[in-house]
């Protein structure tokens, strides 16, 4: 779902990257409490997979196709504010070196795919992680859900965009439809690459998954009385 130059106007695009920009600000700092040695590696292939599987599309119906987004499976293997950094990095790799997304749409396509949909998704992951069990089952079912729902979300609050300082030639009744219907169907890809990715990294390395640290915390707890002499308290 990348916007391309042209379909906002100079106002509106203008706000957008004003937002990303800030987006961006508050994430660099977030991302500090976030990352260490062992996982500041594991955001650099992060990103690097986000781009390589964005380029790669997928059939939804009949001549449309749709890509990985990538938000919410980054927030879920790096943390959210280190998510909204790879997003921006590889949206501006796009845009300047693939002409993927337009230079001037740059700060829209930040704004939706980087804050947006991170944002949405993982406010819902951690929604779910809350009330599911503290399984891999459960980190992976809300991971999954995240990812689903960050999709229409993200192509719904492009809509609004679009009513806002849309000035393509295209009805807003017929951006709404595509938009909402296409990207529902997005976010079922989205999520079946988002479970599969994160239940890969899991079953190897489920000590760098930061969604996963409620599990960790939870073998720890459950470790803990077996390593307390008898007799103490």
């Amino acid at each position: 779902m990348h916007v391309p130059d042209g379909f906002l106007d100079v106002q509106t695009s203008a706000a957008t990257a004003a937002v990303a920009a800030g987006g961006v600000a508050l994430a660099l700092r977030g991302a500090r409490r976030e990352l260490d040695e062992r996982t500041a590696p594991l955001a650099g292939l992060t990103a690097a997979f986000v781009f390589a599987v964005q380029m790669v599309n997928f059939p939804v119906g009949a001549g449309t196709s749709g890509h990985l987004m990538g938000g919410v499976l980054a927030a879920v293997l790096v943390g959210p504010w280190t998510a909204i950094l790879c997003m921006t990095v590889v949206l501006m790799v796009q845009a300047l070196l693939f002409a993927d997304g337009g230079l001037t749409a740059l700060g829209t396509n930040v704004t939706l795919l980087g804050l947006v949909a991170v944002a949405v998704g993982w406010a819902v992951f951690r929604l779910l992680a809350a009330v599911l069990p503290r399984s891999r089952g459960g980190v992976l079912a809300a991971a999954g859900m995240g990812a689903f729902v960050s999709v229409p979300v993200a192509a719904l609050a492009f809509v609004g965009l679009f009513a806002v300082g849309g000035v393509a030639d295209v009805p807003l009744g017929t951006v709404a439809m595509a938009m909402g219907g296409v990207h529902v169907l997005i976010g079922l890809g989205e999520a079946a690459i988002t479970v599969a990715v994160a239940g890969a990294v899991l079953a190897v390395r489920p000590d760098l998954v930061y969604g996963a640290r409620a599990l960790r915390r939870a073998a720890l707890l459950a470790e803990r009385p077996a390593s307390v002499p008898a007799g103490a308290q």
